[in-house]
């Protein structure tokens, strides 16, 4: 089943978004994460190596069950968004990312609500993600569409300490709420 867009993206000049990847889009995302986290975070290249194949076992899953939403501002990538099958009723969101001049837009909400809302329509039970705890604005934003922390986990990874949360939401709980 093709995704169908929900209401589009914020009136932002320039902006376009598109589902699915070509040709380079797959570099274009690692690099993005990774230049972005070493200079947010501190983190080193190992979190671009453990982006790298994430998104390689989704591109070569190949399934109707997944997607990926590229927003783009004349041809460079400002803001992605993907879900991947976890399991027939579970699905994950990933590679969730706003460079920073286009946060505080409505660009971040606008693909998290289209996520949830393919995850409707593809009849998923549940959707999750994995964030770190000093994200507290994305926290925030997952929040609002009624995520909640389900698990909290303390460890190395990257090249730093970080406090790794997961956040889940029941999508049977939104459809019994309508």
């Amino acid at each position: 089943m093709r995704w169908q867009q929900g209401e589009g993206p914020p009136q932002i000049a320039g902006l376009s978004v598109r589902t699915g990847f070509v040709p380079g889009d797959l570099g274009v995302i690692t690099t993005l994460h990774g230049r972005l986290y070493a200079e947010e975070r501190g983190w080193d290249a190992r979190f671009e190596a453990y982006v790298a194949e994430g998104l390689a076992r989704f591109v070569l899953a190949d399934s109707p069950r997944q997607c990926a939403w590229l927003a783009e501002e004349s041809g460079r990538l400002v803001g992605v968004a993907a879900i991947a099958e976890a399991t027939d009723s579970l699905a994950q969101l990933r590679w969730f990312l706003v460079v920073p001049q286009y946060r505080g837009r409505g660009l971040g909400t606008w693909l998290l609500k289209e996520a949830v809302a393919f995850c409707r329509q593809m009849g998923y039970a549940r959707v999750f993600l994995w964030t770190t705890s000093d994200l507290s604005q994305a926290a925030a934003l997952y929040r609002s569409l009624g995520f909640a922390k389900s698990e909290e986990v303390e460890h190395e990874a990257w090249g730093a300490n970080v406090v790794e949360e997961r956040y889940d939401l029941d999508l049977r709980d939104l459809d019994s709420r309508r």
